[in-house]
């Protein structure tokens, strides 16, 4: 607020700054003022003004062309200076101003009253004056009017700046005073280099628990303990400005080459409690992020954009500080523009998003026995996308379900397309935890199914993110509907990373696929061959159907064969295919069951760039 400025130089200057930077809504409000002063007082002109160490700016002004002057030349001044209202009926016989340039020139000045802008403490900080080209009376009735409209006139600002340029929880400065800030000192005429450090402190979900249990007064007092506690710990000085730029977000602008950098904040404030009055302790969890920056070559709003981009950049690599970085900034920028595209894409059908399908095949049959269907992305810029360039990102957004009602829609409807033919086999498709974690996606993938006249047997669903799955109740019970409407459901990437035997009992599922990480490894080590021979023994025991995917080469497909797996899927048969291809590719299948054709059956391909895809969708 335009308070608290008394014995402050700091502050009166940044408020002082605040009001000299144009602001059109404000701005237009006072215009009314200077009008209802013009008005009520019958002087046609009169203006605004506020007045530093070297100039008067006019903030608003009613017929009277003046925009700014020398602090000598103007009359506010005296105002400024005395602290009283100042009358000059005529400035011709007033020894001061009888050869003033804004009186022997324009705008011809004779007349003149000002009364000071106070704040509630006494500061003045500008005048609210009338002016006329001809000599007037003004008797105390109109002082005593000018006088009012100029506390009417302060009070708004005082309004103005509280609701505009403070933090209603912790009454500090807010992000849009640290814009103006940074954008009175891209006109400043010294050029020092500077460092803006954010500073997160809260664990966010938790505060809103907090809010939810408790209402907003405990978590408001929180917020203004942290205040305090960081000018405390990091020993600010009294012209050291701490912002709130966002709940439980602060900001510190300061020199460059000062103690202010993020790893140093981080070091101060490590194991720190906020513990109010009255109110819940919590220990703050500190991240920190800097720029630094030369404010007459970069731009308030990108200087703050950049530092934000730095402090994500420590919380989503679990670090304590971090420096703006342009290359990293880059590619989060060029991920979000990705999946803008995506959304665009999904929405409009349009944006080249297509399905490969790659076949599953019988070890004793030695024929085509399912589909997998993987997504495919040929976008309009970047071409040919593999699923890992995008899907990782996807994660970390709310496109997955939409990715996953897409994928499901366009299988089906390929399905419907393939009923009437020999090449309609089962196709499954990937889903995450949040999919099976919607309170609809049992019933509406049923009437999906229905609708489309086709067995539900026909599409099959392959859980990704299995941990997540067993700690979530609702994505068990969709996975027991599932199962009990018909679908098969399959445990994706099985003997990857956390593989824990106790969770299979937990979990309605008929297939387990293993990782190609286990697959790839047959041929050349012979622990993964114990493993894998192991763990496909204990799954067939437990009447698990068994899919290896992965394989790329004869030597491999004939050890799965010999430990008892039931189907394979990889190069070694067939590249993921467009619907067309994989139409021809089932047409040159032979129709015997003899396992010993089935080596010939491979095309042995060439792998290409897409042979190893990593990603949910493969």
């Amino acid at each position: 607020m335009l308070i608290n400025l008394r014995g402050n130089a700091t502050q009166r200057q940044n408020a002082t700054d605040a009001l000299k930077m144009p602001d059109e809504n404000r701005d237009d409000v006072l215009k009314q003022f200077v009008w209802l002063a013009s008005e009520s007082l019958g002087i046609p002109g009169g203006f605004i003004s506020v007045i530093d160490d070297s100039h008067q700016f006019i903030r608003a002004a009613h017929n009277i062309a003046l925009c700014q002057t020398t602090r000598e030349d103007a009359f506010c001044r005296y105002v400024v200076d005395s602290g009283e209202v100042m009358v000059v009926t005529d400035t011709l016989l007033d020894p001061r101003f009888t050869t003033h340039p804004l009186v022997v020139g324009p705008p011809r000045i004779r007349f003149y009253a000002g009364a000071p802008l106070k704040n509630r403490e006494g500061v003045i900080l500008g005048t609210l004056c009338v002016t006329d080209r001809v000599p007037h009376r003004f008797p105390r009735k109109k002082i005593r009017m000018l006088e009012t409209l100029a506390r009417l006139a302060m009070t708004f600002l005082e309004t103005w700046h509280s609701a505009g340029f403070t933090d209603v929880a912790t009454g500090l400065p807010n992000r849009q005073r640290l814009i103006r800030h940074l954008r009175l000192l891209s006109t400043a005429e010294q050029r020092a280099p500077l460092r803006l450090t954010l500073i997160d402190c809260i664990d966010m979900p938790r505060a809103y628990e907090l809010a939810r249990a408790l209402g907003m007064a405990p978590v408001e007092a929180l917020l203004r303990d942290i205040g305090g506690l960081l000018r405390e710990r990091l020993e600010l000085a009294p012209e050291d400005i701490l912002y709130t730029v966002a709940t439980g977000r602060y900001a510190i602008l300061a020199s460059a080459e000062g103690r202010f950098s993020a790893q140093n904040v981080v070091d101060k404030l490590r194991y720190v409690s906020a513990r109010p009055e009255d109110g819940v302790a919590m220990d703050l969890s500190i991240h920190a992020g800097e720029v630094c920056f030369d404010p007459t070559e970069l731009p308030a709003q990108e200087a703050l954009r950049r530092a934000v981009s730095a402090l994500h950049e420590a919380i989503n690599l679990h670090v304590g500080a971090r420096s703006f970085n342009e290359l990293s900034d880059a590619r989060r920028n060029g991920d979000f523009r990705l999946m803008n595209d995506l959304a665009a894409a999904l929405q409009t059908g349009t944006g080249g998003l297509y399905l490969v399908y790659q076949p599953k095949v019988s070890l004793p049959s030695g024929r085509p026995v399912g589909l997998e269907a993987l997504i495919r992305w040929r976008h309009p810029e970047h071409g040919e996308l593999s699923p890992a360039g995008f899907l990782p990102v996807a994660q970390f957004t709310n496109l997955m379900n939409s990715l996953t009602d897409w994928v499901v829609g366009e299988t089906i409807r390929q399905l419907k397309i393939w009923s009437d033919t020999p090449c309609l086999l089962p196709v499954s498709v990937n889903v995450s935890v949040s999919d099976l974690s919607r309170s609809d996606f049992t019933d509406t993938l049923e009437a999906r199914m229905a609708q489309a006249g086709l067995s539900t047997s026909l599409l099959g669903i392959e859980c990704l993110e299995t941990e997540k799955a067993t700690e979530n109740p609702a994505a068990l019970a969709n996975m027991e509907g599932l199962r009990q409407q018909g679908f098969r459901i399959s445990l994706d990437d099985f003997g990857a990373g956390y593989s824990n035997i106790g969770y299979l009992r937990q979990m309605p599922i008929d297939v387990i696929k293993l990782d190609r990480a286990l697959v790839s490894g047959l041929t050349i080590d012979p622990g993964s061959r114990i493993i894998a021979a192991s763990v496909i023994r204990m799954l067939k025991d437990l009447n698990y159907v068994v899919v290896a995917e992965g394989v790329e080469d004869r030597e491999t497909l004939m050890v799965l064969e010999a430990y008892g797996c039931d189907q394979v899927q990889g190069f070694y048969f067939s590249r993921p295919l467009p619907p067309a291809e994989l139409e021809k590719w089932l047409q040159q299948q032979p129709q015997s069951a003899d396992p010993d054709i089935l080596p010939l059956t491979g095309n042995n391909l060439t792998l290409s760039d897409d042979a190893h895809d990593p990603g949910l969708y493969n």
